[in-house]
């Protein structure tokens, strides 16, 4: 049996994922599916003033929205899965999860953006991809907006250029 960790965020490229690990269950269905929602942890100034079981509550009924729509498209598909709720950086809750339950995969959908724009926003699939020994499959999702096409490129050319005019002028 394969074991295999899902992370989902709830927005529309992490049912990319769901929709693949979908139809790899209906030619394995030996497939043991683990959803994954990782919720930001409060600062300081929160957790001094709220309870612990407040917090907590908070975070659960958080992780069960964002999974709402995941776990709809595995309900009626009729599959079983196994939710998993973390608090914590994400990268590092995803990997530690994977590890701990034992998986044998990871699989994770992305926005297909640029390079240039992934290296820019070191986004989490490039994190977990250096920072896990599990295998990780990357499912492409909606593509970039217009904004993360063009214009972050545009701002680190213009910021490269200025850079290099300033080293020029030195």
């Amino acid at each position: 049996m394969l074991k295999v960790l899902v992370p989902s965020d709830g927005s529309a490229n992490a049912h990319y994922a769901v929709r693949h690990v979908i139809q790899q269950y209906q030619t394995q269905p030996s497939l043991d599916i683990h959803l994954l929602n990782v919720q930001p942890p409060f600062p300081q100034l929160f957790t001094d003033y709220a309870s612990r079981g407040d917090l907590m509550e908070f975070h659960q009924e958080q992780a069960a929205s964002a999974l709402a729509g995941t776990r709809q498209l595995l309900d009626a598909a009729a599959i079983p899965y196994t939710v998993h709720t973390e608090v914590g950086n994400t990268v590092d809750c995803i990997v530690d999860t994977a590890r701990r339950l034992g998986c044998d995969g990871i699989v994770m959908s992305t926005a297909r953006k640029s390079a240039l724009v992934r290296l820019v926003e070191n986004s989490v699939t490039n994190q977990v991809l250096a920072r896990t020994s599990v295998p990780v499959e990357v499912i492409a999702g909606e593509a970039a907006t217009r904004l993360e096409r063009f214009g972050i490129p545009a701002g680190v050319g213009a910021g490269a250029g200025l850079v290099a005019l300033w080293m020029a002028s030195s």
